[in-house]
């Protein structure tokens, strides 16, 4: 079959599925910190370890929280964290570990984060979790195709983070929630202001908001304040 013995219908649906556009917009950050912020001047610098989990869950799908693969976690997300990390005045020195599933299986990996933490003055869990509805994405997703991306339908995900503070013991020390939302539109005429409002920026924007607030909150209520005696 050849290009001009295909209906003009399914040529037109074909051509607006491939200049539609793709746009996102993310709400503000729930959860902020209200205080005046302040820089910690009064403990002396420390040794931090931080512990990171990237969960994702489509409820209705997922039993539980899923744990994400390397490959998985948001690119460029030590870059983030680098950029966020100056809000914290008195680390002296810092070190990172990131969950992952396997870890079950990988007993060297456990006793490498147990090692860690036991040669950290504190150490800082940071939970980043996104999800969606299963059942309501699909189901947007089935009419987006079926009007060839023509009517207009919000894909939203919610993102969060969860932050545990922990001295030398182990003793929870303090807690700190943040949460946004990206929604996602797919449209033709979308294609113009694709450029200027991807969903990757969108996302990186969100996680950066949430290390710069929870840390310039936990530099002004001088949270990571003591060395191990």
């Amino acid at each position: 079959m050849t290009i001009r013995h295909i209906p003009l219908g399914i040529l037109l649906i074909f051509f607006i599925a491939v200049i539609a556009g793709c746009s996102s917009f993310r709400s503000g950050i729930r959860g902020e910190y209200q205080g005046v912020a302040k820089r910690n001047v009064g403990p002396e610098r420390v040794k931090v370890l931080f512990i990171f989990s990237h969960v994702r869950q489509d409820k209705g799908l997922d039993a539980v929280p899923k744990l994400e693969n390397k490959n998985e976690i948001l690119a460029r997300f030590d870059d983030l964290f680098r950029e966020a990390l100056p809000e914290l005045s008195n680390i002296d020195q810092y070190s990172t570990y990131t969950e992952f599933a396997s870890d079950v299986n990988h007993p060297e990996r456990r006793a490498q984060r147990d090692s860690l933490v036991a040669a950290s003055d504190h150490y800082v869990k940071l939970k980043f979790k996104k999800e969606k509805r299963f059942s309501s994405y699909y189901l947007k997703v089935l009419a987006s195709i079926a009007t060839a991306t023509i009517l207009p339908l919000p894909y939203s995900q919610s993102f969060s983070l969860d932050t545990e503070v922990y001295d030398h013991q182990g003793k929870l020390m303090a807690t700190y929630h943040r949460n946004a939302k990206l929604t996602r539109w797919v449209q033709p005429l979308l294609i113009i202001a694709y450029p200027f409002y991807p969903y990757e920026r969108k996302r990186e924007e969100i996680y950066l908001g949430f290390m710069h607030d929870t840390f310039r909150q936990i530099e002004s209520e001088s949270a990571l304040g003591g060395r191990i005696n």
